[in-house]
């Protein structure tokens, strides 16, 4: 299923231009990591700016405000003192793991439970690396703030909630979201025809025609 059962961001006026963070309760209940082996776990999937500003970010397990506000704010920090492990682009915290990929101008990052598999991670980077580009259209911090609801929904395809790695490609994902995108088209044509429909009815029960005489010419002789 399209975007992995998340309702769509609702507008905000905030820097984060998105429900970005997942600030809210809305995505449901976080799922449980299966059992079995190291399971890749993405607490967070963001876009962020060389100067650590936040673009857009998609939180995919339920988490308070201020505990994902932090952990976006600590990345910056952590790399510039040299944490960072200069090979795999990774730095752990005692809680977490950020691995991330420096993109022009911008880093894209992903945070994770630290019993995540490195691998995956790295793989899964590389597929949103490419998901941005293609989605974004360019690597700007203006680009990525303008398609900021199409990322989101791209990321959903890539992670589902409970941050697990979905088993798509690039163009999987893009197939995915053509679909949903003329769904979408489809049912806001249908709404607009109905919406059109609905005011003409309501202008002809304001101002109904007057109904025809059936003898326009009568006789004036007919008393």
């Amino acid at each position: 299923a399209g975007r992995r059962g998340l309702p769509p961001p609702p507008l905000l006026s905030s820097p984060l231009p998105l429900r970005s963070l997942g600030f809210c309760s809305a995505a449901g209940p976080a799922q449980a990591p299966r059992r079995g082996g190291s399971k890749m776990v993405v607490l967070s999937a963001a876009v962020l700016s060389r100067n650590g500003k936040a673009l857009v970010a998609r939180q995919f397990v339920e988490m308070p405000r201020m505990r994902i506000e932090g952990l976006l704010a600590a990345f910056p920090k952590l790399i510039s003192g040299g944490a960072g492990n200069t090979q795999h682009t990774f730095v752990e915290t005692e809680s977490v793991r950020y691995v991330y990929q420096p993109v022009e101008t911008l880093y894209l990052l992903l945070i994770t439970n630290k019993g995540s598999n490195i691998v995956e991670d790295l793989e899964t980077l590389r597929l949103l690396s490419k998901v941005l580009s293609e989605v974004a259209g360019g690597l700007t911090a203006e680009r990525v703030g303008n398609a900021a609801f199409e990322i989101i929904f791209a990321f959903d395809e890539a992670i589902a909630v409970g941050g697990l790695k979905e088993s798509v490609n690039l163009r999987t994902i893009q197939t995915n979201l053509e679909m949903e995108s003329h769904e979408e088209k489809l049912a806001l044509l249908i709404k607009r025809d109905r919406e059109m429909q609905a005011k003409k009815d309501a202008a002809a029960k304001v101002n109904p025609k007057p109904k025809p005489n059936a003898n326009p010419h009568p006789d004036p002789r007919t008393p």
